[in-house]
């Protein structure tokens, strides 16, 4: 539906998106020789923007903030290959996490689902996802966007 996992079409490091994501945000990175740091192979997220807890690389998952289901619920499936690629590759779309943080969201919008802490900077970042790629919202989940940035 999105293409090749990781596979940006804009990008030319070489680099495929989660390993670009996780150089940004990892710690004390360490990289496989030979792959001009493009692959991750140690590193901690310090912190987890999910839960707050520190995480090793090999609990660490890339979220989409917008989950592709979501989205090609919202949309998507009208968009070409191309565009699909695009959006599942866009770094404002993606997002470091703990891989139990990642599968508690799984495919859920706003309503279902909102992180341990920072709920609002959360909010915004999807927010910020659906106006760029002009993806509707349901009224629960704008709600449940108003609701999270008032308590947080």
């Amino acid at each position: 539906m999105f293409g090749p996992a990781w596979n940006d079409p804009l990008d030319h490091t070489g680099c495929d998106t989660r390993n670009r994501l996780l150089h940004t945000a990892l710690h004390d990175i360490e990289y496989k020789p030979g792959t001009r740091n493009c692959k991750v192979i140690a590193g901690r997220l310090e912190p987890d923007p999910y839960t707050g807890q520190i995480v090793d690389l090999k609990h660490v998952a890339v979220d989409h903030i917008v989950p592709l289901r979501a989205s090609w619920n919202a949309g998507a499936a009208q968009w070409d290959l191309q565009q699909r690629r695009i959006f599942a590759n866009d770094m404002t779309e993606l997002v470091a996490v703990s891989s139990s943080a990642n599968s508690s969201k799984g495919d859920s919008t706003l309503s279902e689902w909102l992180p341990a802490i920072d709920k609002c900077p959360y909010v915004i970042r999807y927010l910020t996802v659906t106006v760029k790629y002009q993806l509707p919202i349901t009224v629960k989940d704008r709600a449940a966007a108003a609701a999270a940035c008032q308590s947080d």
